[in-house]
């Protein structure tokens, strides 16, 4: 399991990358439309013959792989895609299913248990590839992959059927309720902006004193130690980095969003100001500016405002469905004197 996770890690390239991604994923989904309905007629027929062939325990083993390598390949890019304090919730379910495909093996030959897995593959897919081939992304963009993943479910569901009436008929309703809760589970998650805006992807951020483009290349001044191994080990341990600013400075905040070639949409720069006394955040400021896809280190931006007050802020980078592309958490302090900055160059 370790040992193909870190594979796909560093095989996995763009997610729009047809042979080493699409085709990938497209095989997967080929080896489960094969094994689980194979298996289920060779059950089928058993129960009326009472002869099975022995070579039928591969076919649970060979579901299990393509499975390990579908949830594998789902962890690598959601992760890549996920802010994780908005998108924890739905990283939590793929984990729990990458390791229940490797605890649970032996239930792979149960046809419930592999098809609501398949509907849950299918789904997750259809949910990044979608977009790569319509350009677009958003609420009908995503409806339109909840169509497509029902649709191929029930023609698998009508292949399993075929193949096998009698004992399909016992388990066609859990199959239903099973593809049903999926289904809702997903899509609460994309309404509640839980779920990751693949395909889209932050290559880097960043909160600066100011960014300016220098030939091409962008560059930002922060404070000297920013770059310091414990300030990257602060940053690991949640700590937000402190912005030292004169009243009346900008600040500002960087993005370089990965998007698929010839997608194109709307990225917005949410800046927040945490009210303690009620504990929300409010709204301070919204940059909105477009964006298209192709270029392998993200498509650059920034925004910047003057903070009126001091304490906890945060940049929420989003889609234009509102979905958190990823978070800058820092703090604001008032100082007399600006600190000492450096120069560096932003990728």
């Amino acid at each position: 399991m370790v040992g193909g996770f870190v594979f796909d890690s560093l095989y996995f390239g763009r997610i729009d990358d047809l042979w080493n991604t699409q085709i990938v994923f497209l095989a997967y989904a080929g080896i489960c439309l094969v094994s689980i309905p194979l298996l289920h007629f060779i059950e089928a027929r058993g129960e009326r013959t009472g002869r099975r062939p022995r070579w039928r325990g591969l076919l649970p083993i060979v579901t299990q792989f393509a499975f390990g390598g579908f949830w594998s390949g789902f962890l690598i890019f959601y992760a890549r895609s996920a802010s994780l304090d908005a998108s924890w919730p739905f990283l939590l379910v793929l984990v729990a299913i990458f390791l229940g495909n490797e605890i649970l093996s032996r239930y792979h030959d149960r046809l419930v248990f592999a098809s609501i897995l398949f509907f849950f593959a299918l789904y997750s897919y259809a949910i990044f590839a979608l977009p790569i081939y319509t350009h677009s992304i958003g609420t009908l963009t995503f409806i339109g992959s909840s169509v497509v993943a029902t649709l191929v479910f029930a023609l698998f569901t009508v292949l399993i059927r075929s193949l096998g009436r009698e004992r399909f008929a016992t388990d066609l309703f859990r199959m239903r309720a099973g593809a049903v809760g999926v289904l809702v589970l997903i899509t609460l998650f994309y309404f509640t902006n839980i779920l990751p805006p693949l395909p889209l992807s932050a290559k880097a951020v960043g909160v600066y004193h100011s960014i300016d483009r220098v030939e091409g290349r962008y560059q930002a001044s922060e404070e000297i130690g920013r770059q310091s191994w414990q300030a990257r080990a602060a940053a690991y341990l949640g700590r937000t980095p402190t912005l030292h600013i004169v009243a009346g400075d900008s600040a500002y905040a960087y993005s370089s969003i990965f998007a698929p070639t010839a997608l194109s949409t709307i990225i917005i720069h949410r800046w927040q100001w945490l009210d303690r006394a009620t504990g929300a955040w409010e709204t301070r400021f919204a940059l909105t500016y477009p964006i298209t896809g192709g270029a392998d280190g993200g498509y650059h931006g920034y925004s910047a405002i003057i903070p009126k007050v001091e304490g906890s802020w945060r940049v929420s980078i989003e889609t234009s469905d509102r979905r958190v592309i990823a978070r800058l958490p820092f703090t604001v302090q008032f100082v007399d004197v600006s600190p000492t900055l450096e120069t560096v160059t932003l990728p």
